[in-house]
């Protein structure tokens, strides 16, 4: 009987929960890490490759960036924070690493400066205590955490149709063919592989007034990893960089308000929402979609990561209270990263820091006014922007401006051109409706930022702010600028990366009012589940082609949807009152369902961009131009065979000849042999880029004398190329035109594959 009391008496254990809550916390990582292995050995990844790019990732960037980063922040955070923020610290310092290594022509060590900051980290004893952080205040939410990890796996599986899959590594045949920008940002990723200071790999003697720095981080990963150049570009570092700012800016969005899900939703507004259309196949009439942007310009998602860490960081600066959520940086490690992010910015997209400006102008401003006292941080932090944009502008760029023009509205003028005999009221509606356009297709996952003002009344934190300040900015540059081919829309996308974080902000602002319970939250996010799945599926049924009879048509689709949906949303506000006073449960969310479905309207957009894709797989507006095996194979064979100082000639300069007119965009050679050549294609030059893909090449007797080399050449003529212009490879393609019998006498034929051979100079 004692016994059976005192086995009474002792108290229960609880049962153990049925997953670790160790496996709970990291189950998201490895489930984003997992998908985005699986989706690039799916694309034809060797796994060797993958488990290179690993080791680079941890070894180069990851372990020097955040022990750097830790030294320069004090507190801690959190750990996804060191991590992320790490890493974008790590792509700067990698860049002086890559400098002084090129520079030294040692570019195969470069492998060993992450062991310049390891042994510093271990040999003063003031650093150590940074190699292990345990006192984090703060942990990552399993939503969160989920949340993100679903954000890397949809942009994942976008950047798997619409590029991974498209573009082979290496051409399979002669018929293959690719986006014509892949073979010259892969030229440039080879440029910075082998020389210092960087040219224009098409025009050998030409310099590079360009924004590089995302090309030299593709060829250090190239030289650490010891991954082939193709692999790096065309697999690995865009899908890398691309869950690198995702998950940057949902620590950025958690950091800047305090609230872990205002980073959350932000990273689905900028990674998953996108562009608003009501095309099949879709179209952008004021820009192209993210995954375009990113893939066949690579610089676009490098800067972004650098931006969204340096955002994080300027945060800090503007907006010093004690009274954060988030204790901020130092001032001196705040004012030392912005500085190093800074200048990595400079060089990595031109459109990055003038948005900064704008914001830290704004701010300043702001501050001003509502204070009455001078924001010397923020005037501070001015004056570095400043002083980068100048060494960018003077030393980067060469006072290059390739063509941008100051224009207002230029961009969006030829939309709302109608015939002169339409009626005097049509032009003012005219402008209107395109300007209408313009924010619905661009900014209506920024919608929002309105109750968050409308809440703040004006009294705005001096991090909100700032945040403004960037929102603003960038679509306000692309509606003063204008530039060749659309690219003043790069500035409203370096605006993303502050308006997405506020605009998420607003949107918990409004959740909070609605005092949602867990199993409301949960219903609201089944609810935009639910309603951008039948917006997905009503645009693939109904969705129809572009019209092509004026610009201003083209945009009818998106008034005519935009239209509808503003008149359902009307009408629903209309019966939401009275059709929710028996349902508790509803009242006083009605504004919280409103801009839900506002911010998820936009949700079809890269769906449809990935519907079209698969349809035209090979062949359709984003692979346009032919890339023949027999060229690449010629071009590598060149590249095993050569010094990489060597410099080579060819007779392939234009894509086509248009009444003897030559589109002068050849840069497979460049690109696949990763050497310089005498003159390729010359449209991409900094001197003509905003003139033309048909513009002649500047210097034609030089022209004259890289041709004759191959149709007519002559022992003196060979003798000074490979003399004065350091040509020792001659890359003939036949079906250009065939080079002279005499060039066998006067050089080697080292390679022959039918169509092409290619020459070595004695």
């Amino acid at each position: 009987m004692t016994a059976t009391l005192r086995e009474v008496a002792r108290p229960t254990r609880p049962a153990p929960p049925l997953v670790p809550p160790a496996l709970r916390r990291w189950a998201p990582l490895g489930a984003a890490v997992g998908y985005v292995a699986v989706a690039l050995l799916a694309a034809d990844t060797s796994p060797l490759d993958l488990l290179r790019y690993a080791g680079y990732l941890l070894w180069a960037l990851i372990l020097p960036g955040t022990l750097v980063y830790r030294a320069l922040r004090r507190r801690p955070h959190t750990l996804v924070e060191d991590i992320t923020m790490g890493a974008a610290v790590g792509l700067v310092l990698e860049l002086p690493a890559w400098a002084v290594f090129a520079a030294l022509d040692v570019g195969g060590w470069l492998w060993l400066w992450p062991t310049m900051v390891v042994g510093l980290f271990l040999g003063v004893p003031g650093l150590r205590r940074h190699w292990l952080v345990r006192d984090y205040p703060s942990r990552a939410p399993v939503g969160w955490s989920w949340t993100v990890a679903g954000a890397v796996g949809f942009f994942t599986t976008y950047l798997s149709v619409t590029f991974l899959q498209r573009n082979p590594v290496l051409p399979a045949s002669d018929g293959t063919r690719q986006y014509l920008d892949l073979a010259y940002q892969l030229s440039l990723a080879g440029e910075a592989k082998h020389q210092f200071p960087l040219h224009v790999p098409q025009v050998a003697a030409e310099p590079l007034d360009y924004h590089w720095f995302g090309y030299a981080h593709m060829a250090a990963t190239s030289l650490i990893g010891q991954i082939d150049l193709p692999v790096v570009a065309l697999r690995l570092a865009i899908p890398a960089l691309c869950a690198a700012a995702i998950v940057l800016t949902a620590v950025l969005g958690w950091r800047v308000s305090g609230r872990p899900y205002v980073g959350a939703i932000a990273a689905v507004l900028f990674f998953v929402i996108g562009e608003t259309n009501f095309t099949d196949p879709v179209n952008m009439p004021f820009g192209t979609q993210a995954s375009f942007v990113i893939w066949h310009g690579m610089s676009m998602i490098y800067s972004w990561v650098l931006l969204i860490a340096l955002v994080a960081v300027l945060a800090d600066v503007v907006d010093r209270r004690a009274d954060r959520p988030v204790p901020p940086l130092p001032r001196a490690g705040a004012v030392v990263l912005a500085a190093l992010l800074m200048l990595a910015s400079s060089g990595a997209k031109a459109s990055s820091l003038p948005v900064v400006g704008l914001a830290l102008a704004v701010t300043a401003v702001a501050l001003l006014v509502t204070t009455r006292r001078i924001p010397w941080a923020v005037v501070v932090a001015g004056l570095l922007t400043g002083t980068a944009q100048l060494f960018a502008t003077a030393v980067l760029y060469r006072f290059q401006a390739y063509g941008i023009k100051a224009a207002p509205f230029g961009g969006l003028e030829p939309y709302w051109t109608i015939p002169s005999d339409r009626p005097g009221w049509a032009g003012p509606l005219a402008v209107a409706a395109v300007l209408g356009a313009f924010l619905v297709n661009m900014q209506l996952r920024v919608a929002g930022v309105v109750p968050l003002l409308l809440r703040r009344r004006g009294r705005l934190e001096p991090v909100q702010w700032f945040l403004l300040g960037g929102t603003l900015a960038g679509p306000a540059l692309f509606l003063v600028l204008d530039q060749p081919g659309g690219a003043q829309q790069y500035f409203t996308r370096a605006g993303f990366s502050f308006a997405v974080v506020l605009s998420a902000w607003g949107y918990v602002l409004v959740a909070d009012r609605a005092r949602l319970t867990s199993r409301a939250r949960w219903t609201v996010g089944l609810a935009a589940l639910g309603f951008a799945t039948v917006l997905v599926l009503f645009q693939l049924r109904y969705a129809t082609p572009p019209p092509n009879t004026s610009l201003f048509d083209s945009l009818r689709p998106l008034l005519w949807w935009a239209g509808g949906l503003a008149l359902l949303m009307v009408l629903a506000v209309g019966v939401w009152r009275p059709a929710t006073q028996g349902i508790a449960a509803l009242r006083g969310r009605g504004g919280l369902l409103l801009l839900t479905a506002v911010l998820v309207v936009g949700a079809p957009g890269l769906v449809m961009d990935m519907a079209k894709s698969a349809r035209s797989p090979n062949g359709g507006a984003y692979t346009n131009v032919p890339l023949p095996k027999s060229r690449v194979d010629a071009a590598r064979w060149t590249r095993e065979h050569s010094a990489p100082g060597d410099v080579l000639a060819t007779n392939a300069h234009c894509l086509v000849v248009t009444n003897g007119w030559c589109d002068a965009r050849s840069f497979w050679l460049s690109a696949y042999a990763e050497r310089r050549v005498l003159v390729e294609g010359w449209s991409f030059a900094p001197r003509v880029a905003a003139l033309g893909a048909y513009t002649p090449f500047w210097d034609q007797e030089l022209l004259r004398r890289n041709d004759a080399a191959i149709s007519a050449p002559t022992e003196a003529g060979l003798r000074e190329l490979r003399d004065r212009y350091d040509v020792r490879w001659l890359v003939v393609d036949r079906q250009v035109g065939r080079e002279s019998l005499e060039l066998r006498r006067l050089a080697a034929l080292r390679y022959d594959n039918g169509r092409m051979a290619v020459y070595q100079l004695r």
